[in-house]
């Protein structure tokens, strides 16, 4: 069970690990961009990843839109 766990646990990390590097990667590139634009792209570079949904990416392409870097990174 406890070995379980921690497969869950990695795969959530690793799961986190890439939303925060993608976000990150938009973020530097789109900077300023129109949200539209910054939403689609989040869009096509998070198909996959879990736990995002549409109010989600369009939070995080507004504050991509005004020059935030959301990740933290």
């Amino acid at each position: 069970m406890a070995e379980s766990s921690l497969t869950r646990a990695n795969g959530e990390h690793e799961a986190n690990r890439v939303l925060f590097r993608v976000v990150h990667e938009v973020a530097v590139g789109y900077a300023g961009a129109d949200v539209s634009l910054v939403t689609a792209v989040l869009h096509r570079r998070l198909t996959g990843v879990p736990g995002m949904d549409d109010h989600g990416i369009r939070r995080i392409a507004e504050e991509i839109s005004v020059g935030r870097d959301p990740s933290g990174l």
